[in-house]
């Protein structure tokens, strides 16, 4: 048979079960589509950095299948068009992909199966469990994180299977242009680069090499990415690095070095990144509305005022640390997991604005975007997702205090700004008065 594999967020050749179960095909055509996101929140377009880093997990993935005979075909525009193409020109007689949480990516997986006249098969996508392994039925996933990692603490998680030593060849005469090259370089502060093998790189040198995974529980809400966390998500968030991967190599290393509260805790974090994923699933609709999950839960009163959101993207508004943090993310594609949630705060709290801005902004420019996590979370800052308490407000003052004490984080971003005038006059000379907000005398 000849075969199409869609590539999406499984992009490595190691624990890839989709791909290889088109390793018996007698010809394999693996596509990936490159898709412009669609405007959101006056937003359009992706930021340089991850666009950067998506283009080298690709070329590094291209490099690894012309190592086995294969290539990659990178193409540009709709799947519900471009696949069906594919299948009618190159007679193709079975398509797979991997599934991704997301209601646009739901409902395009949906609209490619209707215009193929083939089979096309779903496997499974970037999880510590399989669908069929959980303890619940997906619409009685549990609403809040503890039930649900107890649920699953228990459960064995697989091991990764291993990279396939030989895959069938593409068609022949198929052509397969070069890829396009990215328009920025990593930024020295954070010198990562895409691809399976430095992410697997990356997972080496973080429990084995330096055994920073021994100290990760005390020093991951470390600002400047290196000096604590793993930054392993910008492989995962593509799939460069496969979840089980990361969980073997922490249980490998607890096995031969001792594990503590540190070891534990990343798993624990993978064990987050699984909540939110099955939670994306669960909730569609829910996850992108500014009420959230409803149920009652209390949302803020909000107006969208173009000049605080902006002020915020740019990293000009009248708190230093916020805006530090804001230009380290332009800058580099990448803010700590405490920084999240203190720029988050932020814009909801202090800057009275509605939180699917703020979630839309990171989407553009994180390089480890995962639609889960990243609504998931800015719906639990903002108190209209998981979080039992009702949401999180930081005290910026307090946040500055503990997580920058010397300032020096916010000198090295710029995060020093002229403060802002309270109001500015619109065209008929109505003012654009501030909306209100707490002045730092947030619970955290």
């Amino acid at each position: 048979m000849r075969e199409l594999y869609w590539l999406q967020k499984d992009l490595r050749l190691q624990d890839n079960p989709g791909l290889l179960a088109h390793s018996a095909a007698s010809e394999l055509l693996v596509v990936y589509i490159w898709q412009e996101p669609r405007p959101w929140c006056n937003l359009r377009g992706v930021g340089k950095q991850r666009q950067r880093m998506l283009l080298e997990h690709l070329q590094s993935l291209r490099d690894a299948l012309r190592s086995l005979g294969q290539d990659l075909l990178f193409l540009t525009g709709q799947p519900e068009l471009l696949i069906p193409e594919l299948t009618r020109t190159w007679r193709i007689e079975r398509v797979g992909t991997s599934r991704c949480p997301g209601v646009y990516e739901a409902q395009q997986l949906e609209r490619v199966r209707e215009r193929l006249t083939i089979p096309l098969q779903v496997h499974a996508g970037n999880t510590l469990y399989g669908r069929q392994q959980l303890p619940f039925d997906l619409k009685d996933i549990p609403e809040q994180f503890t039930p649900f990692r107890k649920a699953v603490e228990p459960l064995p998680i697989e091991l990764p299977i291993p990279a396939p030593e030989q895959l069938p060849p593409p068609p022949t005469a198929l052509a397969f242009p070069p890829l396009p090259a990215a328009s920025v370089s990593p930024h020295t502060a954070l010198p990562l680069r895409g691809g399976s093998q430095a992410g697997q790189r990356r997972l080496q040198q973080f429990t084995f090499g330096e055994e920073a995974i021994l100290q990760y529980k005390a020093t991951r809400n470390c600002l400047d990415p290196l000096t604590g966390s793993s930054t392993l998500s910008p492989w995962l968030a593509h799939g460069a690095l496969s979840a089980r991967e990361v969980a073997h190599a922490v249980y490998s290393f607890e096995q031969e070095k001792g594990g503590n509260d540190s070891t534990h805790w990343l798993i624990f974090e993978l064990w987050w990144r699984e909540f939110f994923h099955w939670r994306a699933l669960h909730d569609k609709h829910r996850l992108f509305r500014f009420e959230g999950l409803g149920n009652g839960r209390r949302n803020r009163f909000c107006t969208f005022d173009p000049r605080a959101f902006a002020r915020w993207c740019q990293g000009d508004t009248n708190y230093p640390l916020v805006n530090a943090l804001q230009r380290q993310l332009l800058a580099t594609g990448w803010m700590s997991n405490r920084g999240r949630q203190i720029s988050a705060s932020c814009l909801i709290h202090e800057l009275g604005l509605d939180w699917r801005y703020g979630a839309a902004f990171f989407e553009k420019h994180l390089i480890d975007y995962d639609v889960g996590s990243n609504y998931g979370n800015w719906q639990y800052i903002a108190g209209v997702g998981c979080d039992p308490r009702g949401g999180r407000h930081f005290n910026q003052t307090k946040q500055a205090a503990e997580h920058d004490p010397d300032g020096l984080f916010t000198a090295k971003w710029g995060g020093l700004r002229p403060k802002q005038p309270l109001f500015v006059t619109d065209a008929a000379d109505w003012p654009l008065l501030p909306t209100e907000a707490d002045e730092g005398d947030g619970e955290n």
